[in-house]
C-alpha cells in the first residue's frame, strides 16, 4: 500500500495551530482594549476550525495526535480568548465576580471538550449534547460587540447573566443539532438557495446584528425543545 506524504498529516494540524494563534492573539487585542479586533480574531480562528477537521477527512489523514491537538486548541481560541474578551470589556468593572465569571466559561469549555472527546461515537451524529463551545465563543463575542458598537451601558448584568448560562449550556444535556449530516440530496435546493441569500445579505448590511441574531436562535432552539421533550416526557432525562 502507497504511503501518504506527511506533508498531508501536516495540513490539518497546521489549521489548527493557525487557529490557536489567533485566539492567542485575540487575547493580545482584548488586552491592548481593541475588542473589535479580538472579535474579528475569534471568528476567523472558528473558520480555521472548521476546516481542519474537513481537510483531515477529506484528506483520510485523521489522528488522534490531531483530535487532541484541535481540543487544545479550541480551549484557546474558545475558551480563553472569549473569557479574556468578557473581562477586559465588562468583566473587569466587577472585580472578583468578573473575574469568576470568566473562569467558569474556560473551565466548563474545557469540561465540554472533555466529554465530547470521550463521548463522540456514543450519540446520533446529528446532534451535540451540550453547547459546543466554538458556539458558545462566538455568541459571547458577538454580544460583547453589540455592547461596544451600541454603548449599551447599564446592562452590564445582562452580559454575566449570559455569560454563565453559555458556561452552563456547554455542560449540559440539551442537544442542539449539528448539521454534519445534511442530506442535500434530499433538500429543496431552491428553498435552501433562497435562504442562504437572504441570510447572506442581512450579514452584509448588519454583520454584527444579524450575526447575533441567528447564533441566538439557535441558543433559545435548543432550549425551547427541551422544554418541550421535558414536557413530554417528564420522567426522561433530555
Amino acid at each position: 500500500m502507497e504511503q501518504k506524504p506527511q506533508i498531508l498529516y501536516i495540513l490539518p494540524n497546521l489549521f489548527t495551530a493557525s487557529s490557536a494563534f489567533l485566539g492567542v492573539v485575540s487575547v493580545i487585542a482584548s488586552i491592548n482594549g481593541e475588542f473589535t479586533k479580538a472579535i474579528v480574531y475569534i471568528i476567523l480562528s472558528l473558520i480555521l476550525d472548521g476546516l481542519d477537521g474537513r481537510i483531515a477527512r477529506l484528506t483520510n489523514t485523521t489522528s488522534k495526535f490531531g483530535v487532541e491537538f484541535d481540543s487544545l486548541a479550541d480551549l484557546v481560541a474558545f475558551g480563553v480568548a472569549p473569557a479574556v474578551l468578557f473581562y477586559m470589556s465588562i468583566g473587569h468593572n466587577f472585580g472578583r465576580l468578573g473575574a469568576l465569571t470568566s473562569a467558569i466559561f474556560v473551565v466548563f469549555g474545557a469540561i465540554r471538550l472533555a466529554r465530547f472527546n470521550v463521548t463522540t461515537g456514543t450519540y446520533e451524529p446529528n446532534v451535540f449534547i451540550g453547547l459546543p463551545i466554538p458556539t458558545a465563543a462566538i455568541i459571547c463575542a458577538l454580544y460583547v460587540g453589540i455592547y461596544e458598537n451600541y454603548y449599551l451601558e447599564g446592562f452590564e448584568w445582562f452580559y454575566f447573566a449570559l455569560v454563565f448560562l453559555l458556561s452552563f449550556l456547554m455542560v449540559s444535556n440539551i442537544r442542539y443539532p449539528s448539521f454534519k449530516k445534511l442530506n442535500f440530496k434530499q433538500a429543496n435546493v431552491t428553498r435552501i438557495l433562497v435562504i442562504l441569500v437572504i441570510v447572506f445579505s442581512l450579514l452584509y448590511l448588519y454583520p454584527f446584528e444579524s450575526a447575533t441574531m441567528l447564533m441566538s436562535v439557535y441558543v433559545i432552539y435548543g432550549l425551547v425543545r427541551a422544554v418541550i421533550m421535558f414536557c413530554k416526557n417528564p420522567k426522561k432525562d433530555e
